[in-house]
Parts: C-alpha cells; structure tokens; sequence
C-alpha cells in the first residue's frame, strides 16, 4: 500500500497496489513513438505491468499498522516479514500466466532490494534489519533460481527463444521500472509538493538509453522531456481519504477502506 503525503493537518490518501499498477498499466499500453520502441512481446508485458505487485493483495486489504504514523505501513516502510512475502508472491501469480510475465516479475522484485540493477541509488536489502536479512537473502536467492527456470522453460519453445537477447530483456525491464516510477512520482506524493523529477535509464530502444525529466506545468498539466508516449492525454488513478488510528475507531482497516470516502486524481501529459 502506498501512503500520499499530504498537506498538515489533512487526510492522507491510501491507494492499493492494484490501484497504482493500473495507473502504471495506462502509461505502459501508450509507451513508444519514433524515438521510443514500444513494450514488446506486448501482451505477456502489459500483463506484468498490470499486475507487477499482485503479491500486496492480500495484505493490502487487511495491513499492519505503522506504529509511528498510526496508518498502514507506507509501501518499503513495511516489515520485512511481509514485504518478502510480497516479493515472492508477485513472481509466482505472474508466471502462471506466461513464463515471460514471470521473469519480469521476477526480475522487478530482486530488482527493488538490488538497486534495480544497478539503475537506482535506493538498496532495499540495506534497510533490512540484520536479523531479517536471512528472510530477505532466501527470498532473493530463489528468485533468481526461479528466473533460471522460467529462461530455460523460454529457450525451450521457439516462439519465444528470441526475447531473451540480454539487450532485449533489459529494455522490457527498463521500461516496466519507467512506468513503475513515474506512477509512483503521482502517487507517492501529493500535487502540491509535486516539482522535477529525472528518470534516467528510460530505453529507446535495446541499445540506447535516455533521461526523461517530468515538471508540473500548471495544476493537473505535466510536461514531460522528453515524450515517450504516443500522444498527449489524461490519465487517472484512485485512492481512499483515511486518518491516523481510525482503524481502532471502526473495527480495523478492512472496515475503513469499505467505507472510506473514493478520490480521483487526473491529470494531463503533455511534451516538454
């Protein structure tokens, strides 16, 4: 789950995971113009992008409460008991639809306790205390055990030998951190503290990469420099309006979020 700053004083906004990849999904089906190659194979990749952090399911409609905030936990603030669990049961949803959507998903969830491959300054694994990080290191270690499986059970099947170019393979990486992150960048934050963001590793194509950099324009108009989707538009995503300790005033969080008020965000892209 991700928690939104907010303004002091106000309600902060909750928004489930399947809420934030669904925003991920709609940059994801525009991606790609004349300067940026779209996501290909498409399908087995929307449905990772779609469904990237399926794995919060579960604990997303019944969360923990940070004791410190008084809220759910705020996404990497979770523990790690359950954040690996997360972890792993991305990967394992993703890869009954198709091996390549598993390795995606795979590769996502090493990727956010591995510095995204070296592409981001932010180690997850560093934050693991160092009495969990056995939990974290066995989670980590069978995901790349099960990317082994699922490149193999590829290789195998002359339909899909071809994606697994390493260039290749990266870009889809790339890309599915791309629209991770700048979905994050709407969510994480509220639009007032919103201001320029770089997003460095955006790949043209499997071979080259780029810097996109995103600043707001105007309320709900942000420029992006430069465009790597096929047109201008709006988009949207969906959150709920809750407040500290209001779990214990209304029989837990699972009764809060059936009866806490819906918010929409939208927003419009626009080229730099």
């Amino acid at each position: 789950m991700i928690i939104q700053t907010a303004p002091t004083g106000q309600p902060r906004l909750a928004i489930m995971m399947y809420e934030h990849t669904a925003l991920s999904h709609q940059f994801a089906r525009t991606f790609g113009n004349e300067d940026f190659e779209p996501l290909w194979p498409a399908e087995p990749m929307y449905f990772i992008v779609l469904h990237h952090d399926a794995g919060w399911a579960g604990f997303d409609s019944n969360p923990a409460t940070d004791p410190h905030t008084g809220l759910p936990y705020n996404l990497i603030d979770t523990p790690t008991e359950y954040i690996t669990l997360t972890s792993r049961l991305s990967p394992e949803y993703n890869q009954r639809q198709h091996p390549y959507s598993g390795l995606m998903s795979s590769m996502h969830s090493w990727g956010l306790y591995n510095g995204r491959y070296g592409l981001s300054n932010m180690v997850l694994i560093d934050k693991i205390p160092p009495e969990r990080r056995p939990l974290a290191d066995a989670m980590l270690a069978n995901e790349l055990e099960r990317q082994n499986r699922l490149k193999a059970q590829l290789a195998s099947d002359s339909k899909t030998s071809s994606w697994l170019e390493e260039r290749h393979v990266f870009q889809n990486y790339k890309q599915l951190q791309f629209v991770d992150t700048l979905a994050l960048y709407f969510n994480r934050t509220h639009a007032s503290e919103r201001g320029e963001v770089k997003f460095e590793h955006v790949p043209l194509s499997a071979k080259e990469d780029t810097t996109v950099t995103i600043r707001p324009r105007e309320p709900g108009i942000y420029e992006l420099a430069p465009y790597p989707f096929g047109a201008e538009g709006e988009f949207a995503y969906a959150g709920r309006l809750i407040e500290a300790g209001q779990d214990k005033k209304n029989g837990g969080w699972p009764s809060v979020f059936r009866t806490a008020p819906i918010v929409w965000e939208r927003f419009n892209l626009v080229s730099g």
